[in-house]
């Protein structure tokens, strides 16, 4: 059985330790003490290291998650933690002053990963806040000369997180045919092992 990590990365509030809680298969090791930073977010808490679970696919392979903080002041961890991922779930809440803003600082901050193809972005809370819309998201990245799926997900719900893992899988897998870098057919298996989860 082969182990992978993947991170999930974003600004305080977006559902990072949501949406590890939502498909972990252990009670998630979080991080998460008493928020002071209410310019930041008026949540109750928030991390401070970083939050793991895990989920073992039918296939055998067993994700491992890691969730970063979110805080600008924690931002020196985001790389150290993206260290050996397999890929990276950004984040997004759209119900925060400027989520666009927030999407340029994490995709400036995970440039690594987009040039490997390893990287998706997830907004939140579409359905309460329609402004900006994914299409201004995918301009906001076209503009950057970057290519990476955009997708609405809803991180309380298990079959969204899934989704999510689907497209970041099918991503890696895209790049890794056109690159001939990787085994292709085993990232079919993960996408396949995590949909019968």
């Amino acid at each position: 059985m082969s182990e992978i990590k993947l991170l999930f990365a974003g600004p305080m509030g977006a559902g990072k330790t949501t949406a590890i809680r939502s498909i972990s298969e252990i009670e998630p090791i979080s991080t998460e003490v008493e928020n002071t930073d209410f310019g930041e977010s008026n949540k109750a808490e928030t991390t401070v290291a970083m939050d793991y679970g895990e989920l073992t696919l039918d296939t055998g392979h067993k994700l491992r998650l890691y969730g970063s903080p979110g805080q600008r002041r924690f931002e020196f961890m985001w790389p150290l933690l993206a260290e050996g991922a397999l890929g990276v779930v950004v984040l997004l809440d759209n119900s925060r002053p400027d989520p666009l803003a927030d999407l340029a600082d994490f995709l400036t901050a995970f440039g690594s990963q987009i040039g490997t193809g390893r990287i998706v972005v997830a907004v939140g809370r579409l359905d309460s806040h329609p402004h900006p819309s994914l299409d201004d998201y995918l301009n906001a990245v076209a503009s950057r000369g970057q290519f990476l799926p955009v997708i609405d997900a809803d991180v309380r719900r298990r079959d969204d997180v899934i989704g999510v893992l689907d497209v970041l899988f099918e991503q890696i897998q895209s790049v890794d045919r056109v690159n001939s870098a990787g085994d292709a057919d085993e990232w079919l298996q993960l996408v396949q092992g995590a949909r019968a989860q």
